[in-house]
């Protein structure tokens, strides 16, 4: 047997490579190796404004001529480095000697010693991951994990009055409204979607171990602490003062946690989904050309919401990981984050594979409102409860002289089905006031939904 040619491992870099395609800009090694290259060109020109070490502002042509350098990162930029680890066996001393060779390609050689000056590697690795997790959170994955509450939330107010039958323990229990079930995935996932958008994304910029030490030996006289506050915040993050060698991830901690969260709301709609089609209350909608068994014809299956449920597992079981092996670092550094935090585009990889799954197959639904109906129909006694709180109400209002109404509803009604005749008998013979008998004979199951639809304009 021969060798296959070079092959991705992962899925996400094959089979599912379009779908989760976006977040290789950031979460890929050579988006990590770009913002190196941002973080130490930004740097380097914040020295030189600041005219340090007898060092003037670089004109804006030269700026420009410099952020080129990560503008406009590519394919030369990804040989050149991965030629350059291979040597230095370090990615961010690569990084380094990179910026360095395209100074004296642009003849800013007297500035090539403020390169990465008095850093170590995780001021700039802590500070590109900030950029590059933040980026494909803000740009990529929240605006999908948006889009599907958007659709849910359309769908729940398209639905808003179509009543159902709710199942509590997977048992007839009281009617509902589609719109408001899905309604509560919208809610629930919009109210953690806010959460994620107000993340914090921290970067620290201290020198070896948190202490500036490097910076007051070049230049006791100048405030570095505020220096690099400033310069975090240039790049649109929030600066960590207090470290060690490395920012604590504590900010990454709390963003994963909150993206796993959002994760196992969106498996319990996959799965409530799947349940609905299994129960026929959703109809899937035939994609020309498309085959759902290899030996049954008929059969078009729920994958779309399978292949979600399954990819919030992985991704849920990544970010978990993540989370709790980021939180600790032995003393003041050690490299077990190094390699954890390689995969946090894999840990999104897979949310974003779900979303995309998600929305895909909530457009290939349709609501079958004639099953809802018969469901309904079939399932009278769950207007026990309605009777039973009349009752209870008339009882209190002096109208009625029944002793336990619970005990004598459990006895119709309880592992039992009754219809509309028998139900409407039973009514009639209650000694309850006429109004009250009134409501309860009007009711059905179908109307039996208080303010389901109500609940939905809270969307």
């Amino acid at each position: 047997m021969t060798s296959l040619p070079p092959q991705p491992l992962s899925p996400l870099d094959g089979r599912y490579r379009a779908a989760v395609s976006p977040l290789t800009d950031y979460l890929s090694e050579a988006g990590l190796n770009r913002a190196r290259v941002e973080v130490e060109v930004e740097w380097l020109i914040a020295l030189t404004d600041r005219s340090l070490f007898g060092t003037a502002p670089l004109g804006d042509d030269d700026k420009a001529r410099l952020r080129a350098l990560y503008l406009e990162f590519g394919q030369s930029e990804i040989d050149w480095l991965a030629e350059k680890e291979a040597v230095t066996r370090h990615d961010v001393k690569a990084v380094e000697y990179l910026v360095r060779d395209r100074l004296a390609a642009l003849g800013l050689e007297p500035v090539a010693e403020l390169t990465h000056f008095a850093l170590t590697s995780e001021d700039v690795n802590s500070t590109a991951y900030a950029l590059t997790v933040q980026r494909a959170v803000t740009r990529v994955w929240l605006p999908r994990l948006e889009a599907v509450a958007d659709a849910l939330a359309t769908l729940a107010r398209d639905t808003r009055d179509v009543a159902m039958l709710s199942r509590t323990h997977g048992q007839p229990a009281t009617p509902t409204t589609m719109g408001k079930e899905i309604g509560v995935f919208a809610w629930r996932l919009r109210r953690v979607a806010a959460q994620v958008a107000a993340s914090d994304y921290l970067a620290k910029f201290s020198g070896a171990t948190g202490t500036w030490s490097a910076h007051l030996a070049a230049d006791p006289d100048v405030d570095w602490p505020a220096v690099s506050r400033v310069f975090i915040e240039s790049l649109g993050l929030g600066f960590n003062p207090v470290t060690t060698q490395i920012e604590s991830h504590d900010w990454q901690v709390e963003l994963y946690d909150r993206v796993r969260h959002a994760g196992g709301i969106l498996h319990n709609l996959a799965t409530d989904v799947w349940t609905y089609i299994s129960l026929g209350y959703f109809s899937q909608i035939p994609v020309a050309g498309a085959t759902g068994s290899s030996t049954m014809p008929h059969k078009i299956n729920p994958i779309r919401f399978e292949n979600a449920e399954a990819n919030l597992e992985i991704s849920g079981g990544l970010f978990g990981t993540l989370a709790s092996t980021l939180v600790t670092s032995r003393l003041q550094r050690d490299l077990t984050d190094s390699t954890t935090q390689r995969n946090i585009g894999v840990a999104f990889g897979h949310s974003l594979l779900a979303l995309d799954n998600l929305e895909r197959g909530l457009r290939e639904i349709s609501l079958a409102e004639g099953v809802l109906r018969a469901d309904l129909d079939a399932n009278w006694e769950v207007l026990a409860e309605a009777i039973q709180t009349v009752v209870r109400a008339e009882i209190a209002a002096g109208r009625s002289s029944i002793t336990d109404p619970y005990a004598l509803l459990k006895d119709l009604t309880r592992g039992r089905r009754v219809g509309a005749t028998e139900l409407a008998e039973f009514v009639h013979g209650l000694d309850i006031g006429d109004a009250a008998k009134e409501r309860l004979l009007a009711l059905s199951p179908a109307t039996y939904t208080g303010l389901a639809s109500a609940v939905v304009d809270q969307l």
